[in-house]
């Protein structure tokens, strides 16, 4: 439990509800009153995917925002660890491409920082080209018109890359990829393997 403590907290101080079940998992055997509410939360700096324990008495509403830091939290008691993308409730799964949206959008320097500072990884392969529908061509162009000034916009960014993918979309596209665990760089999701119990 407190491995899995400092795993989450360490790296996440607020996460965005994407299933609450009040009386646990459907699958659970145990009797219904050893149950306990359950919550799976995506953290919005670095995408962990966390089980955690509400307080007693809460009643979580899915894309709410909670605290999960350090210190007193109000809402959840802890963090019960790590979930792989399959773990997801159907529920979690269908609201996780809502809710990456909404992140995005509500803060988009960032994700336009990343359009205009990415650099390459290796002698053949860039940052930008990770992005799924970017190729080469999109690479090259979206360096080009960065030379001669920042992004400052998607839409700016759609205007003066011709053709480009919706960058949007393609950013969202890849943290689920990265969430998924098959990739081999990442890019906006925090990876660590997981550690073995002790």
């Amino acid at each position: 439990m407190e491995e899995h403590e400092s795993l989450g907290r360490s790296r996440e101080q607020t996460a965005i509800v994407l299933d609450f079940l009040q009386n646990g998992y459907p699958n659970d055997s145990r009797p219904s009153h050893r149950k306990t509410p359950i919550a799976q939360v995506v953290g919005k700096e670095h995408f962990l995917l966390l089980e955690v324990a509400p307080r007693k008495e809460v009643f979580l509403q899915p894309y709410e925002e909670v605290y999960i830091g350090e210190g007193k939290r109000d809402k959840i008691h802890h963090i019960l660890g790590r979930l792989d993308i399959e773990q997801l409730t159907p529920t979690a799964k269908a609201e996780l491409e809502f809710v990456l949206k909404e992140v995005v959008s509500k803060n988009p320097q960032r994700y336009l920082e990343f359009f205009n500072k990415a650099g390459p990884l290796t002698i053949r392969t860039h940052s930008l080209e990770l992005l799924p529908g970017f190729g080469k061509k999109h690479m090259w162009e979206v360096l080009e018109r960065r030379q001669e000034k920042s992004f400052e916009s998607f839409t700016e960014l759609r205007e003066r890359v011709k053709l480009i993918p919706d960058p949007e979309k393609a950013i969202i596209r890849r943290i689920i990829l990265e969430l998924a665990g098959q990739e081999k760089h990442y890019l906006f999701v925090h990876h660590q393997p997981q550690q073995p119990q002790n």
